[in-house]
C-alpha cells in the first residue's frame, strides 16, 4: 500500500508523515488508514482509488493483487457527487451535480496529457464598434452557450472566456477526440446560428486551433496560458487558421481517427510546425 500511494504521489512520503520509523512493525490496517487519510488531504484520494482498481484487475509487476472492500470504495466516491467509467477506469465529476475547474481531482501544479481548444472571434473590434451593445450581449452569450455546450458534453472544461476568446480543456476518456469533435461541432452550430439566430449586422467568424500534450493544471489563468501545450494552440490559431476553420497539430492528427482526418486538409507547415485544417465554406485540399 505505501508503494502504491508512492506511484500515485511521488513525493510522498508514509514514514515521514506518519512518524513511524522504517524499523518498526507495522499493522495493516493501521497503514491503509493512514494512507487514506494523507491521500485525502493531499487531494490524490480520487487518482489512488482508480490506482487501486487498475491493480486489482490487472495486478502490478506479475503479481496479482486482491483488493477487499473496493467495491465499497468505488460506492462511496460515487456517492460523494462522481461518476465512474468503467471503459476508461476514471472517476469524474457527476455533471448533473456540479461542473468545477479541475474535474474535482487536479489539484495546483499537476501535471497531465491533455488536449486544449483556442478559440477566437474574427474581426472582435469591428462587431463591437458597428453594433450595439445589447447586441453584442446576446450574440456573444449565445456563443458562450454554444461553446460550455460543446466542451462540456464531452467531459471537457471551459477554462477561459475573455471579450474575443476562449480556452477549453479536456482530461477524461478520449480526450483528444472528444476536443476535435466539440470544436467541429462549435463551427457547425455558428454556422447555423449565423444563418438562423444572429442579431448583428454581420455574422460572427471563428478561429479555432486543438492541440494535445503535458500540461501543468493551475486555477491561474495567466499561468495556464504560460504552458507550452497552450501556447502551441494559442500559435496554431493566430498563424495557421482562417476565418470558419480549424486546426489540429500534425502530433495530434497522427493519433486521430483516419475516418475524421478525412474532413482535414493533408498536412500543411508554418516553418518547422505541420498542422491540417478542416473549413466549412469550402473543401478540404
Amino acid at each position: 500500500m505505501i508503494r502504491f500511494a508512492e506511484m500515485v504521489n511521488p513525493d510522498y512520503d508514509f514514514y515521514q508523515r506518519s512518524g513511524y520509523s522504517k524499523k518498526q512493525l507495522l499493522i495493516n490496517q493501521d497503514v491503509a488508514s493512514r494512507i487514506v487519510v494523507d491521500m485525502l488531504q493531499d487531494e490524490y484520494y480520487v487518482d489512488f482509488v482508480e490506482f487501486l482498481i487498475e491493480i486489482d484487475s490487472k495486478g502490478h509487476m506479475g503479481r496479482r493483487y486482491a483488493m477487499r472492500g473496493l467495491d465499497d470504495v468505488i460506492d462511496d466516491v460515487i456517492n460523494a457527487g462522481y461518476s465512474y467509467d468503467k471503459t476508461t477506469g476514471q472517476f469524474f465529476e457527476n455533471q448533473r451535480e456540479r461542473i468545477t475547474r479541475n474535474w474535482g481531482r487536479l489539484v495546483e501544479g499537476d501535471e497531465r496529457q491533455m488536449a486544449v481548444i483556442r478559440l477566437d472571434i474574427v474581426g472582435n473590434s469591428v462587431l463591437v464598434k458597428e453594433n450595439k451593445k445589447d447586441l453584442i450581449d446576446k450574440a456573444y452569450g449565445d456563443l458562450r452557450k454554444i461553446v460550455t455546450k460543446a466542451v462540456v458534453s464531452r467531459l471537457g472544461r471551459l477554462w477561459i472566456w475573455e471579450g474575443d476568446g476562449a480556452l477549453g480543456a479536456f482530461m477524461l476518456g478520449s480526450y483528444s477526440r472528444m476536443a476535435i469533435f466539440a470544436a467541429v461541432e462549435i463551427l457547425n452550430e455558428m454556422f447555423i446560428y449565423n444563418k438562423t439566430g444572429n442579431p448583428l449586422n454581420s455574422e460572427i467568424k471563428l478561429r479555432l486551433a486543438v492541440h494535445t500534450g503535458l500540461l501543468t493544471y493551475s486555477n491561474s489563468d495567466t499561468l495556464c496560458q504560460k504552458t507550452e501545450t497552450v501556447r502551441k494552440a494559442i500559435t496554431l490559431e493566430s498563424k495557421a487558421a482562417v476565418p470558419n476553420s480549424l486546426v489540429i497539430s500534425e502530433s495530434l492528427a497522427l493519433t486521430a481517427d483516419m475516418v475524421l482526418l478525412e474532413t482535414f486538409s493533408h498536412a500543411k507547415a508554418i516553418g518547422s510546425e505541420k498542422y491540417r485544417i478542416y473549413q466549412l465554406s469550402q473543401k478540404n485540399e
